[in-house]
C-alpha cells in the first residue's frame, strides 16, 4: 500500500513534513480518518489533535487550533494559524492563557471582540484538554 505525503504548517513554520500510512484529525463534522487513496476533499478543521501514523508505526501528535485541510489521494495538507507539537504542549500555560481570555471577555462589550475572545477560549480549552490527555498517556507508558 502506498503512503500519504503529510504536511502540517502553522503561520510560523512547517511543523511536520513526511510520509504516513494513516492520519486522524478533528474535522468540522467529526473525527476524520485518512488513508492513501482518500477521495479529494477540502474542509475546515476544529481545534484538536492531528495524529500521524508513520510507516514504522511511530505516531506523531500535533495540536492544531483549527484551520483548513486539503486531501488528495496521495497527500494531506493541514494549514493552521497555530500548530504545536505534542511534546511542546503545556497545560498550565494554556489554562493561564484561558484565564486571561476569560477576564478579557468579562471586560469586553463589543460584539466583534466578544466573538474573537470566545473563539480563542474554545481553542485554549481544546489545547488544555489535548495537553492533559497527552500527559496522561505519557504517564501510562
Amino acid at each position: 500500500m502506498a503512503n500519504l505525503q503529510v504536511d502540517i504548517v502553522s503561520a510560523e513554520e512547517s511543523i511536520f513534513a513526511g510520509e504516513a500510512k494513516f492520519v486522524t484529525l478533528p474535522g468540522e463534522s467529526g473525527e476524520l480518518g485518512i488513508l492513501p487513496g482518500h477521495t479529494p476533499l477540502i474542509s475546515r478543521i476544529r481545534p484538536g489533535t492531528v495524529k500521524v501514523v508513520q510507516e514504522d508505526g511511530a505516531e506523531v501528535t500535533i495540536f492544531v487550533a483549527g484551520g483548513i485541510l486539503e486531501i488528495q489521494p496521495g497527500a494531506v495538507t493541514v494549514l493552521s494559524d497555530t500548530a504545536i507539537r505534542a511534546e511542546d504542549l503545556d497545560e498550565a500555560k494554556a489554562i493561564e492563557a484561558r484565564k486571561r481570555a476569560e477576564e478579557a471577555l468579562r471586560n469586553t462589550k463589543d460584539k466583534a471582540d466578544i466573538a474573537v475572545v470566545e473563539a480563542e477560549l474554545a481553542m485554549l480549552a481544546a489545547q488544555a484538554a489535548a495537553a492533559r490527555k497527552l500527559s496522561q498517556l505519557r504517564r501510562k507508558h
